[in-house]
């Protein structure tokens, strides 16, 4: 779940490695994390340094630290604030465009490969995100975190440990755009969570052509949204080769 801080600035990386394994799941409310010798150790940092991430975690009401032998630190809520490192996945806005040009060259392809790999458990696990998700329309940062989180089950659901990173970074730089760009509240969580519902029909029919219309109907809504928010192309022209079978002009191998 936590890997070796490699970067100048480990009390930021530790406070960001903890958020992310609660956003997506690797962590539940009420979870426990591993004893602090252990998870400094995982991180390779100092106690010192990650009790400063712990401490900052508490303040904004994500974790709890509890004393004594049954003691430790747990998680206290599964939904991190907006505050805690947004300054990290802040992207330039001329940025976006490569973000979700790559976008849909990875997801469709993430997908399918779900469709034909997942188990049952992956499924259910897809099923429990989508009812939480349902339960979270008027809360919007938790549904935001709550779509990545839906987003990295199907990643998972791959089964492969590269594609899973490549997503989780992809899902990390994107944030900021789908902050920017989601402002309609309710009605841009009911479209999200419909359209997600339907891509997850289509990955448990493992039927790669559904998967993909579906995956490409999802994927057009931000573009579209950003559009009008920025008065910006969404992407640039999309390739032949990038489009979903039925807009292609000439049959693959044609």
């Amino acid at each position: 779940m936590f890997r070796p801080v490699r970067t100048r600035r480990p009390f930021e990386e530790a406070v960001a490695q903890i958020a992310d394994a609660i956003r997506a799941g690797d962590l539940g409310l009420g979870d426990r994390l591993p004893p602090e010798r252990t998870l400094a150790t995982q991180l390779d940092i100092s106690r010192p340094t990650l009790r400063e991430a712990v401490k900052v975690l508490v303040n904004a009401g994500v974790l709890d630290v509890k004393p004594g032998p049954a003691g430790g630190i747990f998680v206290r809520s599964d939904v991190i604030p907006r505050e805690v490192n947004a300054e990290d996945w802040q992207v330039r806005i001329g940025e976006v465009t490569d973000l979700l040009e790559a976008r849909r060259l990875i997801q469709p392809r993430v997908a399918q490969l779900a469709g034909l790999r997942a188990t049952e458990s992956d499924f259910e696990t897809m099923s429990t995100t989508l009812d939480l998700l349902a339960r979270s329309m008027k809360d919007r940062n938790r549904f935001l975190q709550l779509d990545e989180r839906f987003q990295l089950s199907i990643a998972r659901a791959a089964h492969n440990r590269v594609l899973l990173e490549q997503m989780r970074h992809l899902l990390y730089q994107l944030r900021s755009a789908k902050d920017y760009a989601l402002r309609d509240g309710i009605s841009d969580s009911q479209w999200a969570l419909d359209s997600l519902n339907r891509l997850l029909k289509a990955i448990m029919r493992r039927d790669p052509r559904l998967i993909e219309r579906e995956m490409d109907e999802h994927l057009s809504y931000l573009e579209q949204l950003w559009a009008e928010e920025t008065s910006r192309a969404q992407v640039r022209e999309i390739p032949e080769f990038m489009m979903p079978f039925r807009e292609r002009k000439s049959a693959p191998g044609g």
